[in-house]
């Protein structure tokens, strides 16, 4: 384990998203940068592709959790918008 010296507005930030997503600073600060890394050696994929990568590596199985999978909903809102 080591010291990363990172900027107090970026500490910030890493702060607040990390009460969004459940995790503590130091694991959204690690996320942040596997997917850093993840981006620059996959230059041709999406966020959402990496994502669906690495759950496939994890054999994450969608059908064991007790979620709703909305397609596109994104792009939904922004036709109604």
């Amino acid at each position: 384990m080591g010291i990363v010296k990172i900027s107090e507005n970026l500490h910030e930030e890493i702060r607040k998203s990390s009460g969004v997503m459940s995790r503590s600073i130091n694991s959204q600060a690690e996320f942040w940068m596997k997917m850093g890394m993840l981006s620059e050696l996959n230059p041709n994929l999406t966020y959402a592709q990496i994502i669906q990568q690495q759950l496939k590596e994890q054999a994450f199985d969608m059908s064991r959790c007790d979620l709703e999978v909305i397609p596109n909903a994104i792009s939904s809102e922004k036709k109604a918008g």
